[in-house]
């Protein structure tokens, strides 16, 4: 159930959800900080299973959503471990008045994980903005919705045509191309997509699609070109 994905890193598939109608998988990464507390990437649906298996590794200590959309799960995450600390991304406790947040993501990294984790966010979009994580033992790169590589095979018909038309399918997958037309500050989105390459990642981690082992700062290049 635990993938392991680097020094001190794992990954966890999730169910698959529906999106629109679009069957879209689920991926969580999980990060053992040095204190033995364990960071939360996206986190997906809670079984007692997984539950079981989180608690052997460390103490689950901190939810991140790192976009808008990936918040389906966190009730039941919060209920299960309420003294866990939930971070919202820019725009997600708007939308979820119902969770208590302990903070907003930004650029900085809390206190809580600055050591090892470093974060910036995404921005430029008057519609959904995305916070891109870097895990520094491993030198993972975690990006959720920005960029896709969705399997080809997982879709059949129409919903295979429209998700080709769309950009975010197979190696060649990038951002939505819906998505990409809201990005109206272009100076905004590039300066965090020069961020994420300055960290150098060799490996890319992804909530849509394959991991990315080796050369991730060339893939995420090649994959966020249309933002020029």
């Amino acid at each position: 159930m635990l993938n392991p994905a680097g020094e001190e890193l794992w990954t966890v598939e999730g169910p698959i959800v529906s999106f629109y109608s679009f069957p879209y998988p689920t991926r969580m990464a999980v990060a053992r900080l040095a204190n033995r507390q364990l960071w939360l990437w996206s986190p997906i649906a809670l079984t007692s299973e997984l539950a079981e298996a989180l608690e052997k590794l460390g103490e689950v200590r901190y939810l991140v959503a790192p976009n808008k959309l990936h918040h389906l799960f966190l009730t039941e995450w919060a209920e299960r471990y309420p003294g866990a600390r939930m971070y919202a991304a820019p725009g997600l406790a708007k939308k979820r008045p119902d969770l208590t947040f302990s903070a907003e993501l930004g650029d900085e990294s809390p206190s809580e994980w600055q050591n090892e984790i470093d974060q910036t966010v995404i921005g430029g979009s008057f519609v959904m903005n995305e916070v891109v994580f870097f895990h520094r033992p491993s030198r993972s790169a975690l990006v959720c919705d920005l960029i896709q590589k969705h399997d080809k095979s997982a879709f059949s018909g129409w919903r295979r045509w429209a998700m080709q038309l769309d950009g975010v399918v197979g190696p060649d997958g990038s951002t939505p191309r819906e998505w990409r037309a809201t990005f109206n500050k272009r100076a905004v989105t590039r300066a965090g997509r020069d961020t994420v390459l300055d960290w150098n990642p060799r490996q890319l981690i992804v909530a849509h699609g394959p991991i990315i082992r080796e050369n991730a700062k060339d893939v995420i290049a090649s994959s966020l070109a249309w933002i020029g």
